[in-house]
């Protein structure tokens, strides 16, 4: 009895491994760069991006609101898969990179919350972070500049508020219309 229950197992394992040997997909380690330009004639240069270190202004944030930012940043921006490569700021790699864009970040207003008082109540405590994010050239000319807000209003730890607005950042740069392909073109400014 137990070994027939063990064959059904391992030829169930079997079974599986094969389907997914047989579905053709996105292998874990294979990056978009790899992949075809969809089949219709053109080469669209993917642009990569370089995190600068988040600039607290004159603002009295803690160390880890910035590196929390920072971190968030990187994972949020390797989320979106519109960048060929998310470098951090000081990877030597990323000189070598024709086509790369720098972001910075500066923190221009800063309310510090309270996670006790959001536990007890809804309408006081928040955290709430507001910064400029602009997406430059290596010539310094300015593609992407929004102003952008990240906030926890209700449950959660106050660094959850830079998750936010790492996140927040990340889709701006999406949804913006600055060309991911060719040279890319200065922008107006934006708030989200």
């Amino acid at each position: 009895m137990k070994t027939s229950k063990c064959n059904l197992w391992i030829a169930g394992g079997i079974a599986l491994v094969a389907i997914i040997l047989a579905l053709p997909g996105r292998l874990h380690g294979q990056t978009a760069a790899s992949q075809s330009s969809g089949g219709n004639g053109t080469s669209a240069t993917r642009w990569s991006v370089q995190v600068d270190q988040v600039d607290s202004g004159n603002l009295d944030l803690a160390y880890s609101f910035q590196i929390a930012i920072y971190e968030n940043l990187v994972d949020e921006l390797n989320k979106t898969k519109q960048f060929q490569q998310v470098f951090r700021d000081g990877d030597l790699k990323a000189s070598e990179v024709p086509n790369l864009l720098l972001l910075k970040t500066t923190v221009e207003k800063y309310t510090p919350g309270s996670e006790t008082r959001r536990a007890v109540t809804t309408v006081s405590g928040a955290t709430k972070l507001t910064v400029r994010s602009q997406l430059l050239t290596r010539a310094g000319t300015v593609v992407f500049e929004h102003t952008v807000n990240g906030n926890v209003r209700f449950f959660g730890s106050n660094l959850r508020a830079t998750h936010n607005l790492a996140h927040n950042i990340a889709k701006a740069i999406k949804q913006s219309s600055w060309p991911d392909s060719g040279q890319p073109t200065a922008m107006g400014t934006g708030q989200l």
